[in-house]
């Protein structure tokens, strides 16, 4: 009798945990977010003012996952919808096409970043996080919106944004004066897709290539793509390359191994946050986290 007590408590506790995470009973407007990166954002910028559901589960692939109908019928009713749009949400956007058409706000984060292309290809370069000053820009276009969603805790959002912009601003200098400190000729990245153009052009790095053509993970490599980037690797005498941490790192070590060199494989948090309590969790940390690894690993 105590263990089923028990257990129906559990059951509660659980529903009670999942209502407060939707927003579920709260007169407060909804946010919905796309991804788990743009989701820490809002959240760190809402605060207590507003509702914020971000579907993205962590440690996941933004091309790849997909929404339940019901997680689909919550978008088409929220308040506001906030995407990264640029064609990363490969399996969700026709869920937000469609919350548009029935005229739920959007806010799209790539209308208010200076895009760039990828490095084999015309299409446009949806990661732009990879530059905190980028995101900053995001931020900046966004903190108005959710102030004036969130009626009279606008101030509050209005001050959060300001405080988040500093960050930002903080991480960018750590980031300068991190990535300065690895020699000119060691500045070079190879990734198992294209990931780090924004930084790249922020902080003065060459990208020699990725495994994976294009921005899609969804995409497959060819021969001849792998035989490339061995080649790219051997030319430049690079002694680490770098693995999104959300997708198998057995590709890179093949290509470690081919290029015939000590060549390290080190995972990185590229588009999407690690789980929570663990380092990596937010935004911020995200990026001082794929700061040290990659000075750790191109200065080794």
């Amino acid at each position: 009798m105590r263990r089923a007590a028990l257990a129906l408590g559990l059951v509660v506790a659980g529903v009670v945990s999942l209502a407060g995470c939707s927003g579920a009973g709260s007169d407060r407007p909804t946010v919905v977010v796309t991804t788990n990166i743009l989701g820490d954002i809002v959240q760190n910028l809402a605060g207590e003012e507003l509702d914020v559901v971000t579907f993205m589960p962590r440690d996941a692939d933004p091309h790849s996952f997909e929404l339940s109908a019901q997680d689909a019928a919550t978008m088409r009713s929220a308040d506001l919808v906030v995407s990264n749009g640029l064609g990363l949400e490969e399996g969700v956007q026709h869920h937000v096409d469609a919350s548009a058409a029935d005229g739920v706000a959007q806010f799209v984060a790539g209308d208010h970043v200076e895009t760039l292309g990828y490095l084999d290809s015309d299409a446009v370069d949806p990661h732009f996080w990879t530059d905190p000053t980028q995101t900053a820009s995001v931020v900046e276009a966004l903190a108005p919106v959710l102030a004036d969603l969130a009626g009279d805790g606008g101030q509050a959002v209005t001050d959060a944004g300001d405080a988040y912009l500093a960050e930002l601003e903080t991480v960018d200098a750590e980031m300068t004066a991190g990535l300065e400190s690895i020699p000119a000729e060691h500045r070079a990245l190879v990734t198992n897709h294209h990931v780090f153009g924004y930084l790249a052009r922020r902080y003065d790095f060459r990208i020699l290539g990725a495994a994976v053509p294009g921005g899609t993970t969804l995409a497959a490599p060819s021969a001849s793509d792998l035989q490339e980037l061995v080649d790219a690797i051997d030319a430049a005498g690079v002694r680490t390359i770098f693995a999104d941490s959300s997708q198998p790192d057995r590709l890179m070590r093949v290509l470690a191994d081919e290029a015939g060199r000590d060549v390290s494989v080190v995972p990185l948090l590229t588009e999407s946050l690690a789980p929570e309590g663990q380092p990596g969790d937010t935004y911020l940390d995200m990026m001082r986290q794929n700061l040290q690894r990659i000075t750790d690993g191109l200065t080794r």
